[in-house]
């Protein structure tokens, strides 16, 4: 971590270079963690699966080895904003709190500066408190972006057409269907949870190593002398503490992403509502006891409400020149398709009706349906089906991840 600097330009140049750095350790993070990520999503989410090992081979198998990297362009793209939020606004905190410090001249920490015009370093409870404001800054950008990469990593494989195409239409589709709050920041509450204290101690825990190494040094070889400063440590070392860090980050925070994770692979509750908005808009038939069939917007808003003035296919009879129009068009269309009464279809493809047919038939199959109606709700139905180690599944992949992916965004 950079140390503070007192003029406003340095301090600019001193964030945008926390913000590059940030970008750069972010895309190595995605890159090295996206096989264990989907691992860990998995075995979060369903019980298809006994171990880690079983899962990272019937996902082999069964989708191939790029399975491995789906829904990678979402964080790809976005990681690097994510991090560098998360570097950017801790050292921001930081350095606020340094300024605090140094005015108040009060610290916790034996290191502190007798000079009251030099910033004065933090405590630790103070470092914890940077990395979660931090991470609930962060969470803004990470919620809709790990709520894409999941839905892209958990949609059933094998079904033509996809639930999702790729990120823009996995986003089309939770807004369509839920909106914005409800369904693309679906699962927000608990992240902000699991990013404020992940980050919290994700921080901590590296400022802590880091301090102690100094510490260490400048009783073996003197206060002030060559050697002793943060940027002497070797960059292994940085590497090290960097992974030590991931493993407590989410040591302390797991449980917290297994409730988002159900969360954001959860149904989105849109078959109630129209099942609601077809008896709301249901017509009565002539005879008063029956009711015209309603037409899915596939666009998400429900039914179509038929006019009230209109007749149904079975209580009225065309007029008699609808019906010459009727053949008439019937024979246009009959002698263009080589009169057979209908237009040719390529063999082999599926009319745009069709694909949108099916798309809904989808939809309404695998994202219909609701099971949690809230954070509290997921964590109390995981608990009574699962016990303790509901809000554990998957940390085995996760720790494996953990130690080089924070590794490489503390190194780069």
């Amino acid at each position: 971590m950079a140390d503070a600097d007192t003029g406003s330009g340095n301090s600019a140049k001193q964030t945008a270079k926390d913000l590059f750095a940030g970008a750069a350790g972010g895309i190595a993070q995605v890159l090295i963690g996206q096989p264990f990520d989907i691992v860990k999503v998995r075995l979060q989410t369903t019980t298809n699966y006994p171990n880690a090992l079983t899962c990272a081979t019937r996902i082999y198998q069964q989708e191939g080895p790029l399975a491995f990297y789906k829904g990678t362009l979402t964080p790809l793209i976005g990681i690097g904003a994510c991090v560098s939020v998360q570097f950017g606004g801790f050292h921001t905190v930081r350095r606020f709190f340094e300024s605090q410090n140094a005015t108040s001249k009060t610290t916790s920490t034996t290191t502190a500066s007798t000079n009251p015009l030099q910033p004065q370093p933090l405590s630790y409870s103070q470092y914890y408190a940077a990395g979660a404001i931090a991470g609930v800054t962060n969470s803004v950008l990470s919620g809709p972006i790990e709520h894409v990469r999941i839905r892209l990593q958990t949609q059933p494989h094998g079904i033509n057409p996809p639930l999702y195409a790729g990120p823009l239409s996995c986003i089309r589709t939770l807004v369509s269907r839920s909106g914005v709050a409800r369904g693309l920041y679906r699962g927000q509450i608990a992240t902000v949870w699991r990013e404020a204290q992940a980050y919290g101690c994700w921080f901590l825990t590296y400022e802590w190593l880091m301090n102690s190494d100094v510490a260490r040094r400048r009783a073996r070889l003197g206060e002030g002398q060559p050697g002793t400063q943060r940027s002497d440590v070797e960059a292994w070392k940085l590497a090290l503490y960097g992974g030590v860090a991931g493993e407590m980050l989410w040591l302390s925070s797991y449980p917290f992403d297994v409730v988002k994770s159900k969360m954001q692979t959860d149904g989105l509750g849109f078959a109630a509502k129209m099942a609601d908005a077809t008896t709301a808009t249901a017509v009565p038939t002539s005879g008063g006891a029956g009711a015209a069939a309603s037409v899915p917007d596939v666009g998400g808003a429900g039914f179509s409400k038929a006019p009230q003035h209109t007749a149904t296919a079975t209580s009225a009879a065309p007029p008699a020149s609808s019906s010459a129009s009727a053949k008439a068009a019937a024979a246009a269309t009959s002698s263009e398709a080589g009169g057979s009464g209908f237009t040719k279809t390529p063999k082999g493809t599926v009319s745009a009706d069709t694909a949108t047919a099916q798309k809904a038939a989808s939809e309404a199959k695998y994202l219909g349906h609701q099971r949690y109606t809230s954070t509290t709700d997921c964590v109390r139905q995981t608990w009574a089906a699962e016990g303790f180690r509901g809000f554990w599944k998957g940390i085995g992949p996760t720790l494996l991840r953990a130690m080089p992916v924070s590794a490489a965004t503390f190194a780069v």
